[in-house]
């Protein structure tokens, strides 16, 4: 089996601020996008390093243990995502017209979309042209993820390949600002890394429940 679960947030964050939000809020969310307006600071160089990490690091990882995988009668791939990885915070309409259409996507396709999402960001046109803003390259790359593990799942339909937000655990990529214990955010990922064989692949967990992409 293989959980991929390594991963970089894209922006900084202000620590004071942040802090005082974690007094204020409670919600089971990655971010709440409305209140972190200005705490956090995003460039290019980080977006494209996070979805280089996120997304290009997981393909990376996954393509170099295939051949392993292959070799197992119970081969299990878990790809630990977000909220953020939902279709709903894309609201350009031809990006997201692509990655819905699970049985047609293709690698190249996902390539596409790093490709145009950086040239935008590079060229400041994010909102106008349909991207989500706050913590933008973080969404996307998680966006990818969950695609990529859609085209997984196409190509391999003897695995079970599946990606999961785990919950809003806490770890250094938000301050330990969650509301989970890392042992309480294992309890999805594991889930699905023991599923039985004619258990869902190709579908989205939201912790143990099985959610939409949209």
């Amino acid at each position: 089996m293989q959980v991929n679960n390594a991963g970089i947030s894209g922006i900084i964050r202000d620590p004071e601020p942040s802090r005082a939000l974690k007094s204020e809020s409670s919600k089971d969310e990655d971010e709440n996008a409305k209140t972190l307006e200005g705490i956090m600071v995003q460039s290019y160089e980080r977006a494209e390093e996070c979805l280089k990490t996120n997304y290009y690091g997981t393909k990376g990882v996954t393509e170099v243990l295939l051949p392993f995988l292959q070799l197992s009668n119970s081969a299990r791939i878990v790809n630990v995502s977000s909220r953020y990885g939902s279709l709903t915070y894309i609201s350009n309409k031809m990006v997201k017209a692509q990655l819905t259409n699970a049985d047609s996507l293709t690698e190249e396709q996902l390539d596409d979309v790093f490709k145009c999402y950086l040239k935008d960001f590079k060229k400041d046109k994010l909102e106008s042209n349909g991207w989500p803003i706050t913590a933008s390259a973080y969404t996307v790359s998680k966006v990818l993820v969950n695609a990529y593990t859609r085209i997984l799942a196409r190509k391999f339909p003897k695995f079970r390949i599946n990606c999961v937000h785990p919950g809003y655990v806490k770890t250094d990529i938000n301050r330990n600002m969650g509301v989970l214990t890392p042992e309480e955010g294992t309890r999805g990922p594991v889930m699905l890394a023991l599923l039985p064989d004619d258990a869902p692949s190709g579908s989205y967990f939201h912790q143990m429940e099985i959610s939409s992409f949209n």
